[in-house]
């Protein structure tokens, strides 16, 4: 996972010099990350200005997971870089070892799918490609027996 980071990181920094001027406002187009807990690499890309569609690949002890959500943004008027976002979602994941998880018993190879949602805050620094966002993310389980459970948490971002 290290190594990933470190490639998109690289990547992203050679964007740097043609979006700078955007990426150092309080609003950006595109931005790759890390969400801690449960742990994550993240893409974000706004399509509308009110709007985002965010990836999340998470990778942990007994597998991994990608998530697609569709992300509603909204400016927060007395604090200048500040939006709330909302939105909804779905993931797919593969278990790569046995796991049990809420009265639930997963062999590897097993496969979850679920719908999900989000909601949150992010913070763009002016003057700098860096955005950090808190958040929740709620989502419901379809298989080996439905169930919900909540996850979230905090992301840095480096936008351009």
């Amino acid at each position: 996972m290290k190594k990933i980071v470190v490639v998109l990181g690289i990547l992203a920094l050679f964007t740097v010099s043609k979006t700078q001027a955007q990426a150092l406002g309080t609003n950006y187009k595109t931005a790759v990350g890390v969400k801690f807990w449960p742990g994550a690499l993240t893409v974000k890309h706004f399509i509308k200005s009110d709007a985002a569609l965010e990836g999340l690949v998470n990778f942990w002890d007994h597998g991994f997971r990608i998530t697609g959500l569709y992300e509603f943004h909204g400016d927060i008027n007395s604090a200048p870089g500040l939006k709330w976002y909302v939105g909804p979602g779905a993931h797919i994941g593969w278990y790569s070892d046995r796991y049990w998880h809420h009265d639930r018993y997963y062999e590897d190879g097993d496969a979850s799918f679920g719908v999900d949602g989000v909601l949150g805050l992010e913070y763009k620094f002016k003057g700098a490609p860096i955005a950090l966002s808190l958040d929740v993310n709620p989502y419901i389980e379809f298989l080996h027996g439905a169930y919900f459970d909540v996850w979230g948490g905090l992301g840095v971002k480096f936008a351009f």
